[in-house]
């Protein structure tokens, strides 16, 4: 069945190894049938969820007025979700946080006009090499995952890639394709 998918980058750092990633990933999607929609976090004017609690006020889910305009007809059609991204202390990168942050407004039920989104993966890499440091952000992706009620389609994990273009030297752009594909 053909789906739409949203994958979101986070990375600053126009083709790097998480912007390969999501590259390499949307590739396969679009190999098997799939529809893709590529936003790039890291260039677009998005502001953090400042807890207004002013969600829906202004017929769209968030009252502020930047670039999440622009990413909300995605995340009220697609089916699932990739985010894709270098670890960053931990975490997501401020940029992409900035969007999980907005989708507050959804709830773990939805908004008026609730996300379609049912399924999600994670693609991210690493300059560091200790797996222990990723256990951060794969626990916040998996609990935002279950909170929104997406199925989690998989995790895969790059270490060891922090210099541009280091990720050719590894399978893992092979290994996004197929989940692309697979999805």
């Amino acid at each position: 069945m053909k789906k739409k998918i949203l994958v979101l980058t986070g990375s600053p750092r126009k083709g790097g190894n998480s912007d390969m990633l999501a590259d390499a990933f949307i590739a396969g999607a679009k190999s098997a049938g799939h529809e893709a929609y590529k936003f790039e976090t890291a260039f677009m004017d998005l502001h953090g969820c400042n807890a207004c609690n002013t969600c829906w006020s202004t017929d769209t889910a968030c009252s502020q007025k930047d670039d999440f305009n622009k990413l909300e007809p995605l995340v009220e059609s697609c089916d699932a979700v990739v985010f894709a991204a270098p670890l960053y202390w931990f975490a997501f990168p401020a940029q992409l946080k900035n969007v999980i942050d907005r989708f507050y407004a959804y709830g773990g039920t939805g908004g008026p006009r609730p996300m379609t989104i049912k399924e999600s993966v994670l693609l991210f890499c690493s300059h560091g090499t200790d797996e222990q440091g990723y256990a951060p952000i794969v626990k916040i992706y998996e609990m935002s995952a279950n909170y929104l009620g997406w199925k989690n389609r998989g995790v895969l994990t790059v270490n060891g890639v922090g210099k541009p273009g280091e990720i050719q030297k590894t399978d893992a752009l092979e290994k996004a394709g197929q989940m692309g594909r697979d999805l």
